[in-house]
C-alpha cells in the first residue's frame, strides 16, 4: 500500500484501502475515537520543517506587521482594508493560497474586535469571490491554526487561511521528492487577484 488519496480519507491507495493499512499495529480502525468521512486530506508534509524552524517573532521583527509597511507588490498584498489586509501565503499549501490578517499584532481569535472580527470576515467573503472567478477553482479549504501546537507557522499575529481547492489537486510530489508543486509564480497570482478584487471593496 502507498500513500496518497482514497475515499476514506486515510492516505492509503488502493481499491479497499480502509484506516488500518494506515496504521500498522492497529487491531481496526475502530479503536481510535474518529468519525470515517468522504474528505480527502491535504497532506503537507513539506511544511513541518516550517513549522518547527526558529522562535516565534515579536512585533518588532513579525512579518505581517512589517507587510503593510512595504508596497503591495513586495509584500504580494492584494488588498488592504481598515482593520484587515489580504496577501498570498509565501509558503502556499496551493496557488492562489491567501492569508487574512489584522493589522494589530494580536495572537488568538478571541482577542479580536468586533471591527476586525466583522473585517476579517467580510474580506474572507471577497477573497473566495475573487479567487473563484480567476482561478476556478472548485472548493476552499478556510480556518486559523491558533497556536503553535495547532500547526500555526507564525502563532503571535493572527492570520485566517483560504486555500483554493480543485478537484485532484493533490499528488505524491510532497512525499517522494519533499518538493511541493505550485504551477504559478506568487507574482503573478498576486496581481490576477488584485485585479480581480473589487475596487469598491478596499
Amino acid at each position: 500500500m502507498v500513500p496518497g488519496n482514497d475515499d476514506v480519507g486515510t492516505g492509503a491507495a488502493g481499491t479497499g484501502a480502509t484506516a488500518d493499512d494506515r496504521f500498522e499495529g492497529i487491531e481496526h480502525s475502530s479503536d481510535f475515537a474518529a468519525v470515517p468521512d468522504a474528505f480527502q486530506r491535504l497532506w503537507t508534509p513539506h511544511r513541518l520543517v516550517y513549522i518547527q524552524d526558529g522562535q516565534q517573532p515579536d512585533e518588532s521583527d513579525c512579518p505581517f506587521c512589517r507587510a503593510p509597511e512595504m508596497t503591495d507588490e513586495k509584500a504580494l498584498i492584494v488588498a488592504r482594508g481598515k482593520h484587515a489586509y489580504v496577501l498570498l501565503n509565501l509558503f502556499p499549501y496551493n496557488s492562489g493560497h491567501l492569508l487574512v490578517c489584522p493589522y494589530r499584532h494580536i495572537a488568538t481569535y478571541d482577542e479580536a474586535t468586533p471591527e476586525e472580527v466583522a473585517e476579517i470576515g467580510s474580506l474572507t467573503q471577497v477573497a473566495m469571490r475573487v479567487l473563484t472567478e480567476v482561478s476556478h477553482c472548485d472548493g476552499f479549504n478556510i480556518g486559523m491554526n491558533q497556536g503553535r501546537v495547532a500547526g500555526a507557522g507564525i502563532a503571535e499575529h493572527l492570520h485566517q487561511h483560504i486555500v483554493p481547492r480543485w478537484a485532484l489537486d493533490s499528488n505524491f510530489f510532497p512525499i517522494i521528492a519533499r518538493t511541493k508543486a505550485v504551477p504559478r509564480l506568487l507574482g503573478e497570482v498576486r496581481r490576477e487577484v488584485a485585479d480581480g478584487w473589487p475596487k469598491d471593496e478596499n
